[in-house]
């Protein structure tokens, strides 16, 4: 989704700091994500890579589950 607007991000995603404040970025065998920490493991989010092929990759999708202690 893109939004071209002269309105601040503040005001158009109000309310979902909470939402986001569980989300942080980490890098896995070279491809960055975003996950969120679900005690041992990591829940991916989202794959922030520009690289087509890390999308295809059978260990790394979102929702998929990954160890805190893997690299």
């Amino acid at each position: 989704m893109i939004i071209h607007t002269i309105v601040p991000p503040e005001l158009i995603f109000q309310g979902l700091e909470q939402e986001f404040a569980s989300q942080q970025m980490i890098t896995r065998n070279g491809i960055p994500l975003i996950v969120e920490q679900d005690d041992n493991m990591y829940k991916v989010v989202r794959i922030m890579s520009s690289n087509p092929d890390d999308y295809l990759r059978n260990d790394l999708y979102p929702g998929a589950l990954i160890s805190l202690y893997d690299n």
